[in-house]
């Protein structure tokens, strides 16, 4: 499977991304959740392609290759990167897949942008209450960040929080890869958290009016604010895999790849 790399001239600076799949396939833009790069989605490109979607992962703005926004990053300014990424494309219109932070990003786009976004998939939609995102927020100021330690003990600390956040785990290949993402984003990998906790999800999911997916499992952090996703857009289309943690297109990437694939094929 052929796989091409580029980059596009984003309003705050490149933005990386990465386009496989038949040239003939039905284009779908991929945004990973916070802390990962486009690489989230490695396991299912290929199950993608073979079902004839041509995928365009992205990393977000600040993590992987991408340039990271001026200012304060916010939800917003991920989703103008996107519309860049689908100028230096020359697509008129694409679907669009994100997983949570990302599915904050795609809702957003498709107000912001709803000529380019033919169909929207929220996988994992974080559709916070404004308690609980004035309580994300003041959790993420409040924690210490890990320091280089010449004994290697940080890395020690980031493996344990990422542990800690993932409850249920059972892909160690999934664990170290996120791990790595994490180090590899440092030091702005907490920007993400960021910008999705200062985002209500609810104003642009209320209005969109693209047809849509809301795809979630039953393990994931995010599930039960996947339900209320559901409750407040019942008209939008709900799968639900069974088990899984965030980590889901690493643990079932058949069973992830294939929910995906009979949506934009239907």
């Amino acid at each position: 499977m052929e796989q091409r790399r580029d980059y596009a001239d984003g309003p705050d600076g490149q933005v990386h991304f990465r386009v496989a799949g038949p040239a003939g396939g039905t284009p779908l833009v991929l945004l990973p959740q916070t802390p990962c790069h486009l690489g989230q989605f490695d396991p299912a490109v290929p199950l993608l392609a073979a079902a004839g979607i041509r995928s365009i992962a992205i990393d977000t703005p600040g993590y992987g290759q991408s340039d990271p926004p001026r200012g304060t990053p916010t939800i917003a300014a991920y989703a103008r990167a996107v519309v860049a990424v689908l100028d230096r494309l020359g697509l008129a219109r694409a679907d669009v897949l994100g997983h949570h932070t990302g599915a904050a990003t795609a809702a957003e786009l498709a107000v912001l942008a709803p000529a380019r976004v033919r169909r929207v998939i929220l996988n994992g939609p974080p559709l916070f209450t404004a308690d609980e995102r004035r309580d994300y927020q003041a959790a993420i100021a409040a924690a210490p960040r890990p320091e280089p330690c010449a004994d290697g003990s940080h890395l020690q600390a980031y493996w344990t929080r990422r542990a800690h956040f993932t409850p249920g785990w059972t892909s160690l290949a999934a664990m170290h890869r996120g791990v790595v993402m994490m180090l590899l984003a440092e030091p702005r990998e907490r920007d993400g958290y960021v910008a999705a906790f200062a985002h209500d999800v609810a104003v642009p999911l209320r209005t969109l009016t693209q047809p849509g997916l809301i795809l979630t499992n039953t393990g994931d952090d995010l599930y039960t604010h996947s339900c209320r996703a559901r409750d407040l857009r019942p008209d939008l289309a709900f799968v639900a895999l069974d088990g899984g943690t965030h980590d889901i297109v690493d643990e079932q990437p058949r069973a992830w790849a294939a929910a995906v694939a009979g949506y934009v094929g239907g």
